[in-house]
């Protein structure tokens, strides 16, 4: 007799109660519920085999509207009982409760759970629901303009949609339903998605221990600013740049490659399941280390302990995924992981670590160690990191300045391919160097390059 498991569960005498243990089988992958073996998984015979032969499959039909397969067995003379449970395509409920067989266990589902649930028997997302009190000119025109050019890249839309309404671009992507915005759209392209679904946006710390944090920062927009201005603070404010020089040449290094840790906060945003409520967690430690979690799933068939990854996986969001994909941005889970994995190798960094903790997926990366540093290589500290943009950028912010004196920073941050927000540290570092003054109010003023 093979051991309980997901599938398998063994019960000493039959009470109506286990109907529940039927149930949860039903609404998961199917098992199997054995009557008459004790839980070291010996047969200890049942009594009245004959009876209960007829009276179980008539209770389960009456209680759950469903039909089981019921065997009578026998070992050593002693009748046991096999009830064969089918998985059932649509949710099964013991008596206005939905039960799920989870491992070796059975559990009742309430709350987000049974809402999950109840959407995937169905073939429903959580995030292609509707959402009535929300319309498309509630929508920031900036995420549209940014998925177009990111699309363009990619190649991955029609150049013929790109030119249409955002309307209409929003049905091409499926994000819209009889007339109404679902809510992977509002996430999308909301600025501030995170004031009707709870948990939409992205915390970032600076610890000095486990539990000590220094600083910290939230991030908050539409999903494809928040990928963007995430990236943005980490390279410049929460990750110390490792400086040495090559011939006259200042080279910094990062001590995690920056596509890795951009295609980790992707797939953290992308596949993030948004009706937890939780945000996206990045730890970054003192003393090395840089921590991603989202409340979210591993592709299925991947194990830690081999690396190994399959394409396949489902996402929890396919809406959101899709769109993410289209615009060239992330692949599905399996092909991110390879990505990082890929990156990680190529930059000699040790390989991330990756587990399902606290109902989510947490990636872990390890520093570079950089072998022989003279004297003369420099580490730039956090402290001095935060804040500084290059004196590059800061030129062609100049630059541009002097062509259009009225140039907006959303302009510059088009222009430069950057964020706004990393347009905003520039200027205000070149207004307190007292090389640039703004004349006027925000609106309807200019810039003047000072000498």
């Amino acid at each position: 007799m093979q051991k309980e498991n997901q599938n398998t569960e063994w019960k000493e005498s039959w009470r109506d109660e286990y109907i529940k243990w039927i149930c949860g089988f039903a609404n998961a992958q199917g098992g199997t519920l054995y009557i008459g073996i004790n839980d070291n998984g010996i047969v200890s015979g049942v009594d009245d085999a004959e009876k209960l032969l007829e009276d179980i499959p008539n209770k389960v039909r009456d209680v759950l509207g469903i039909m089981v397969n019921v065997n009578l067995l026998s070992e050593n003379d002693l009748p046991y009982i096999e009830i064969i449970v089918e998985p059932y395509p649509y949710p099964i409920n013991y008596k206005g409760q939905y039960h799920f067989r989870s491992g070796s266990t059975k559990q009742e589902l309430k709350g987000l759970a049974l809402n999950k649930f109840l959407l995937e028997k169905t073939g429903r997302h959580w995030d292609s629901l509707p959402m009535p009190t929300v319309s498309v000119l509630d929508l920031q025109n900036s995420a549209f303009d940014y998925f177009r050019k990111q699309a363009i890249k990619s190649n991955r839309v029609e150049p013929s949609v790109l030119n249409e309404s955002n309307e209409a671009l929003l049905t091409h992507l499926n994000l819209i339903e009889n007339g109404l915005l679902k809510r992977a759209g509002f996430l999308l392209f909301h600025p501030m998605p995170d004031r009707l679904i709870t948990g939409a946006y992205v915390k970032i710390g600076f610890f000095s221990s486990q539990s000590d944090i220094l600083y910290h920062d939230e991030v908050h927009g539409t999903l494809f600013e928040q990928v963007e201005k995430t990236m943005d603070l980490l390279l410049t404010k929460y990750m110390s740049a490792y400086i040495s020089y090559q011939g006259i040449h200042r080279v910094e290094t990062y001590p995690y490659p920056e596509a890795a840790l951009r295609e980790a906060v992707l797939n953290a945003i992308a596949h993030k399941d948004y009706s937890s409520g939780s945000p996206i967690q990045i730890k970054v430690y003192r003393e090395g280390g840089l921590f991603i979690w989202n409340d979210g799933e591993m592709p299925n068939n991947w194990t830690i302990e081999t690396l190994s990854v399959t394409h396949g996986s489902k996402p929890r969001n396919p809406d959101i995924s899709n769109t993410f994909f289209r615009a060239g941005m992330v692949e599905s889970w399996g092909r991110g992981i390879s990505k990082i994995l890929e990156e990680c190798a190529k930059a000699q960094v040790p390989q991330p670590f990756f587990e399902l903790t606290m109902g989510g997926v947490d990636v872990r990366f390890s520093p570079k160690i950089i072998q022989g540093m003279s004297e003369e290589t420099t580490q730039k500290s956090t402290v001095e990191m935060s804040g500084k943009m290059s004196g590059k950028m800061s030129g062609k912010i100049i630059e541009m300045i002097n062509e259009n004196a009225k140039i907006t920073i959303p302009e510059i941050a088009t222009v430069l391919e950057v964020t706004e927000r990393t347009v905003e540290r520039a200027i205000n570092k070149l207004k307190t160097e007292n090389k640039i003054e703004r004349i006027g109010a925000k609106k309807g003023g200019y810039w003047q390059v000072k000498n």
